[in-house]
């Protein structure tokens, strides 16, 4: 059941990230998903490979590849 629902989350982030590339703040300000859930769901993403992290100034931001 939780696989499913990080799965699910994943696909908020997804979506969220379809428009261009977002700070992590913004990706949970979109998604409206708790921190952990948030955590969560960019692992699942980054270990399918289908998200890339950059940092800039400090800041991490999240896109799609």
């Amino acid at each position: 059941m939780l696989n499913e629902k990080i799965g699910n989350n994943a696909g908020l982030v997804w979506s969220a990230l379809e428009n261009g590339e977002l700070n992590v703040k913004a990706v949970k300000k979109a998604t409206k998903l708790t921190e952990k859930e948030l955590n969560l769901a960019l692992g699942w993403l980054a270990r399918e490979g289908k998200i890339q992290f950059n940092e800039v100034e400090g800041e991490l931001l999240v896109a799609l590849v």
